[in-house]
């Protein structure tokens, strides 16, 4: 697998990096202090304040970074690269504009405002495009720089505390999936607004969502990754070890280490649920379909846009095209040996944390009774 990157999504905006993975250092010595004395004058230091003063939200430190990450281009210019994300979205709103033309939408967490213009573009009778980091000052100058400031008003502000010029909306468009579908939470936010302003026949845009399961072989990367702490040099730190299992991986894996079918775990009606619908306990099986080695579980999610002429959306499974999403990888304390059609069967239990409600809590149940392998365990995880 590829090594993947850590990341957040705030529950109104995008996708966030911890400020760790954006700092890096190709060798020590780049690594390490360097002091330099450097005589300026007055006025070269005023034209740098004013420089910077011009470009919005360069005055960022890394501790700012920290609670308003997403506010930084470079996590905007990871999703828009995302094609299957991004084209997918292009063309639910341009292949079927008889959603949007002459509609009011609301854009929740438009972030650079990229939804926002192509409903615009699409014919949309006006664009109100809700962003709360400082990125909303941005998407603001994109809309006037593309001629569209008399159909899209930003608003920049936290849903559940802004009020709009309308009392109610036709669209609702939203990116709001984290990894694991439900990270970060932003999806209670999109609730939210469906339940204050969309007009009783309105459309969500996506409505659906569903969350599935598979199993695969990873026992270069489980080494590497988890029982490496076993023995650091010479030392034993497995204390880390055990609060490194319980933090799934972000990463992409690779079709041929499926051992396993994929199997259904949760579908979500965005246009009817409820909050509560987010917390769940599931059960699972899992039949195998070559004799192998089990090492962790592995989560993905589909997306669909089921109001559109034709049925549109996407997977980030790892059978299909990558994602910024990749998948979701949940190490097992056992190495489970697994005869072709045998079952590993099981319960996966999906909360947000009561101490903090963008965090997920997993509770994973999973059993084999095989030929070569009797196994029985639960295991927890949390995303954070």
């Amino acid at each position: 697998m590829d090594r993947g990157k850590d990341g957040n999504r705030d529950a109104n905006g995008g996708l966030a990096e911890a400020t760790a993975s954006r700092l890096r250092f190709d060798s020590d010595e780049e690594a390490g202090e360097v002091e330099m004395e450097v005589e300026e004058s007055p006025d070269a230091e005023g034209e740098e304040e004013q420089a910077a003063a011009e470009v919005i939200g360069s005055d960022k430190t890394s501790a700012d970074y920290y609670f308003d990450s997403y506010s930084h281009f470079g996590i905007h210019e990871e999703m828009l690269k995302d094609i299957v994300r991004t084209k997918t979205y292009q063309n639910v709103i341009t292949q079927s504009s008889f959603l949007i033309k002459d509609k009011i939408v609301l854009d929740v967490g438009a972030g650079t405002g990229i939804l926002s213009l192509f409903c615009a573009k699409a014919g949309a009778k006006h664009v109100y495009a809700i962003e709360c980091s400082q990125m909303a000052d941005m998407a603001n100058e994109i809309v006037k720089a593309n001629g569209y400031s008399n159909v899209i008003t930003v608003i920049k502000g936290k849903v559940e505390e802004i009020e709009l010029p309308v009392p109610k909306v036709d669209v609702i468009i939203s990116e709001w999936m984290g990894y694991f579908l439900l990270f970060e939470n932003m999806l209670n936010t999109v609730l939210y607004a469906r339940d204050k302003w969309l007009t009783d026949d309105g459309v969500v845009l996506p409505d659906r969502a569903s969350l599935h399961l598979t199993a695969i072989e990873d026992a270069e990367y489980k080494e590497d990754k988890i029982e490496f702490w076993n023995n650091v040099y010479g030392f034993d730190m497995s204390c880390i070890k055990k609060q490194a299992m319980m933090e799934p991986l972000v990463d992409t894996v690779d079709a041929n280490q499926i051992v396993t079918n994929c199997r259904l775990l949760k579908t979500m009606d965005i246009s009817k649920m409820t909050p509560g619908d987010a917390s769940f306990t599931v059960p699972f099986k899992l039949t195998a379909q070559r004799n192998d080695y089990i090492h962790a579980l592995v989560a993905y999610f589909d997306v669909s846009f089921t109001k559109c002429h034709k049925l549109m959306g996407f997977s980030t499974g790892p059978r299909s095209k990558a994602t910024h999403w990749k998948q979701t990888v949940l190490y097992l304390e056992d190495v489970i040996t697994i005869c072709e059609g045998e079952t590993l069967t099981g319960s996966m239990t999906v909360a947000p944390n009561k101490n903090n409600p963008r965090d997920i809590d997993i509770k994973l149940k999973y059993s084999i009774n095989g030929h070569r392998c009797q196994v029985s365990r639960t295991q927890f995880y949390k995303m954070r």
